[in-house]
Order: C-alpha cells, then sequence, then structure tokens
C-alpha cells in the first residue's frame, strides 16, 4: 500500500485554529488503496525543515503533500513552485522575521512541486469545491515549508513525490477576518481529501507505467 503525508500547521498570527491542520483531523486513514498520515508542524521558518524532514524519515512516504492557510484565497490551490525567498511583515510563531533573503543561498532560484497540481484542481472542482492552480506560494512559511520539501526530495528521495495545497479560511475564522473569503472546514477536508485522491492515482499509474 503507497503512503501519502500529509502536514498541517499550528494556528499563528492572530488566529486561534488553522484549518490546514484541523482540517486534516477530518480525513480517514486511507484513500484509494492508499495510506494518510498526518503531521503538525511549527510556522517557524528554523524549525520547520529539520521536523520535516524527521517526519520524512520516519514515515518514508510515497508522496508528501504539505497544506497551509492562506487568508483571502477563495477556494483551495496547489502551488506549483517554490522560491528560493523568506520574507514577510508578519513574523513567525517563534518571533523570527525575514525581510527578503534567499531561503538557501546555494541553493537553485525555484524548485517545480512534483505531485500532479492539475489533476488535484481538477479532481478538488469535480467535488464542487473551487479550486485554482497558484504559481507563488507567497514568501511565509509555507513557501519556505516547500522549497525545503522539495530540495530534501531531490537530495535523499527523489523517487517520492511532493508538494503544497493552500486553503483558505475556515468560516469561523472570519470573525477575525470581516469580509474575508472562506468555506466551511468539512468542505476544506473534502477538498484536501480530493487532492490526496489525486495524488494516490498518480503513484498507482507511475507504478503501472514506470
Amino acid at each position: 500500500m503507497k503512503t501519502i503525508l500529509l502536514t498541517g500547521f499550528d494556528p499563528f498570527g492572530a488566529d486561534a485554529v488553522n484549518p490546514s491542520w484541523e482540517a486534516l483531523t477530518l480525513l480517514p486513514d486511507q484513500v484509494e488503496g492508499a495510506r494518510l498520515v498526518k503531521r503538525r508542524l511549527p510556522v517557524a521558518y528554523d524549525r520547520v525543515a529539520g521536523l520535516l524532514a524527521q517526519a520524512v524519515e520516519e514515515v518514508r512516504p510515497d508522496a508528501v503533500l504539505c497544506v497551509g492557510q492562506a487568508g483571502g484565497r477563495t477556494g483551495l490551490t496547489p502551488e506549483l513552485a517554490a522560491l528560493n525567498w523568506k520574507g514577510a511583515a508578519l513574523a513567525d510563531n517563534d518571533g523570527v522575521r525575514y525581510d527578503g533573503v534567499p531561503i538557501c543561498p546555494e541553493g537553485p532560484a525555484a524548485y517545480f512541486a512534483t505531485v500532479p497540481v492539475k489533476e488535484m484542481v481538477a479532481a478538488i472542482q469535480a467535488t464542487g469545491i473551487p479550486a485554482a492552480l497558484s504559481c507563488s506560494a507567497g514568501a511565509y512559511v509555507c513557501n519556505s515549508t516547500l522549497y525545503h520539501l522539495l530540495r530534501l526530495l531531490e537530495a535523499r528521495y527523489p523517487n517520492v513525490e511532493g508538494g503544497f495545497l493552500h486553503v483558505p479560511y475556515a468560516c469561523g475564522q472570519v470573525l477575525g477576518h470581516p469580509g474575508a473569503p472562506s468555506l466551511p472546514l468539512p468542505l476544506i477536508a473534502a477538498g484536501i481529501q480530493a487532492a490526496a485522491v489525486a495524488v494516490a492515482r498518480e503513484l498507482e499509474r507511475r507504478e503501472a507505467h514506470p
């Protein structure tokens, strides 16, 4: 059985919850013949790479899909690439803030996700949940996480697929963000599950046609 590692994040900023993790807790442990393993990551530039690498080492997945919150987006957005850049006005949960510096000075300018991003968008949309391909994961901890993941997989696990999926605010959060778009948490979870199914199907296809 194939294994997909799914990661979500702690709450950050003024929010008491993070739908990226809360939605993962609603998912089953298996989809389309693939086992789903869930891990929670800190919103911390300088700690997330090591903890993510530890999770990959422990789980030994066939694919890794990290999930994060992108407040203001109207739907779920698989990310096409991660940029070698970190810098945001908001400090992370450790109080660390970067004002625009490379994540890895010796690394490439960008990495492209290796999960089937277009198929993920189509799978989410097929459930009636809004989704679109995103070309930028921003420059906060989510982007750094994707960059570190893809760099790790290229160096140590070249047969493992990796990617990132942003989700909007959950409905309960918009009291603190008036006018911001949101989705019910069960719909966010259903969208993530649809994306995981698309990844599982790609793993099956790759095994059948290496």
